[in-house]
């Protein structure tokens, strides 16, 4: 790891518009960016996940239709969908597909290449570099990410938190999804192949929050 890498161009929606299953694991490889008052920090994407807003896909927060929480994601895509889960953690999720789908895929885990001191400070637990985003609430402490940056636009240069290209993998293995019980086995966790940073994979136990009511990935 090191400061001196350089992310890639931002993305631009078209790049998120493809069928779910293509634009999941294009992420893989990309650079979430967080500009804040203590430095910058990014996560190069080793993990991401699928949800989808068609109407097929009982675990998404969006399968019954927009309600005030999951409203941001029948927005345009690029907009982050932040939410509160099991009333422990922040989770974050980059909205995809047409506006008026409802389709994100959740942020799972990432490498720190830049900003390790500050990650650090952010994740003090995390004994080794290769766990400081390994998971989604890590992920999203080590970036700082959470409410405030709720439908913020990633695909532009001004904003705090940005999403740029960066080297794709060699390799991509897609697998059940983690922490749900309804359509777990769809094959829509994409995986960097390899990459230390991958969480562990654990089968779901469906969880009431208790904030908000909110419950499980989206």
């Amino acid at each position: 790891m090191t400061d001196v890498q350089r992310p890639g161009e931002l993305l631009t929606p078209e790049d998120l518009l493809g069928p779910l299953d293509v634009v999941a694991p294009s992420l893989l490889g990309c650079w979430v960016v967080t500009d804040r008052p203590e430095g910058t920090v990014a996560v190069r994407l080793t993990e991401v996940e699928a949800y989808s807003g068609a109407g097929d896909d009982p675990a998404a927060h969006s399968h019954r239709g927009p309600t005030p929480r999951s409203a941001v994601m029948f927005g345009p895509p690029g907009h982050l969908y932040v939410y509160f889960s099991y009333g422990v953690h922040w989770c974050a999720n980059v909205v995809v597909g047409p506006e008026g789908q409802g389709s994100a895929v959740l942020l799972r885990a990432g490498e720190v290449v830049v900003g390790e001191s500050v990650a650090r400070a952010r994740r003090p637990a995390s004994a080794r570099p290769r766990d400081l985003a390994r998971g989604p609430a890590r992920l999203t402490s080590a970036l700082a990410i959470g409410p405030d940056d709720r439908d913020r636009y990633l695909l532009t240069a001004s904003s705090p938190v940005r999403l740029h290209r960066g080297d794709a993998p060699a390799a991509v293995t897609a697998g059940p999804r983690v922490g749900i019980t309804q359509a777990a086995d769809l094959p829509w966790r994409f995986t960097e192949t390899g990459a230390p940073t991958v969480s562990p994979f654990r089968a779901g136990v469906r969880r009431r929050s208790r904030a908000a009511g909110q419950d499980g990935p989206p």
